[in-house]
């Protein structure tokens, strides 16, 4: 079984906002970093994401960015958290790739879609890939909520 999994949303914006939202570290930590991001999202750099839900900052490579259309990152795969009593959420010693895409949709608004792919197949890369899948959907509810209502769905919500 290959673990990966991708989830959509469309966003009642024009596409380069949406992608702004999200390659902007000051933005994205409005509504989604909820313990701040660290470094534009650029295609050779590395960024730090924290969240009130998980200790410590994660390591973020960007793999590639095509304004406007396409964001691939690479990270630590974490096959646990801290929640589930994994001290740490330790990482399993390789990384998982995730891809958003931006597509203008001719009634104004952008379909964004986000995939993530490369757990092992065992028990813990399964959980993990549940896990990821819940947080990036959230991230796209949070990311519609902040972009056309200036909500951050996310605050408070984990501590």
């Amino acid at each position: 079984m290959d673990l990966k999994f991708k989830v959509t949303g469309r966003i009642a914006k024009p596409v380069h906002e949406v992608f702004e939202a999200v390659a902007d570290p000051a933005q994205l930590s409005r509504y989604f970093t909820t313990g701040g991001a660290k470094g534009r999202l650029e295609t050779g750099t590395i960024v730090t994401w924290s969240f009130h839900d998980f200790a410590g900052a994660f390591p973020v490579e960007v793999a590639e960015v095509v304004p406007d259309q396409k964001i691939v990152l690479r990270w630590a795969a974490h096959e646990g958290a801290p929640s589930d009593g994994d001290a740490g959420a330790k990482s399993a010693g390789y990384q998982t790739t995730v891809t958003m895409e931006f597509e203008a949709l001719d009634d104004g608004r952008t379909l964004v879609t986000i995939s993530e792919e490369g757990w092992r197949e065992t028990q813990g890369g399964l959980k993990a890939s549940y896990g990821n899948c819940h947080g990036w959907t959230q991230a796209l509810c949070s990311l519609k909520a902040y972009l056309e209502h200036g909500i951050n769905l996310r605050d408070g919500m984990y501590k």
